[in-house]
């Protein structure tokens, strides 16, 4: 792979995360989560998150970064096998083609299916991902995440 691959949308470079984006990827999780999902109870503080995003996400799933030309990071989505773990984008940049790039990239590294939970209530990521073929396999109530949020099971797979 590549260090660097020029996406589609504008200037937009999408790499390979490294140990030193830990800081700005948990800023950007915890921005985007604030302001797309401003009913979920905040479970962990700033410090554990960027602690979980340091020794948990970086070095236990694929992780991609979206960011400008000068370094500016706009998304990252997080794969863990066929398990699309995280896809979140700076809040002033939704609706640009961002995540889509993201996604296209979540499907080059897991070609034939992914999987992914969404809270039941986010329905602009639902959108996002039933657009892309992605089909609603199962609901739960809650119980099985840390904010209790009832939530979605989608898959996608490549022969539909």
């Amino acid at each position: 792979m590549a260090p660097n691959e020029s996406a589609a949308a504008g200037r937009v470079l999408l790499r390979e995360a490294a140990a030193e984006d830990a800081e700005p990827l948990t800023r950007l999780f915890l921005t985007s989560r604030a302001a797309a999902m401003p009913y979920l109870p905040k479970v962990h503080s700033d410090e554990d998150t960027l602690a979980w995003m340091t020794h948990v996400v970086l070095p236990g799933t694929t992780v991609w970064i979206a960011e400008t030309g000068t370094g500016d990071v706009l998304g990252f989505a997080s794969l863990d096998g066929t398990e699309l773990e995280h896809l979140y984008l700076r809040p002033d940049v939704r609706r640009r083609g961002i995540g889509s790039l993201l996604l296209a990239k979540a499907r080059e590294i897991a070609p034939d299916e992914l999987t992914l939970y969404v809270f039941q209530r986010n329905t602009d990521a639902r959108a996002f991902y039933e657009r892309y073929g992605f089909t609603a396999v199962g609901f739960d109530d809650g119980s099985r995440n840390e904010e209790k949020e009832p939530d979605v099971r989608y898959r996608w797979t490549a022969n539909g």
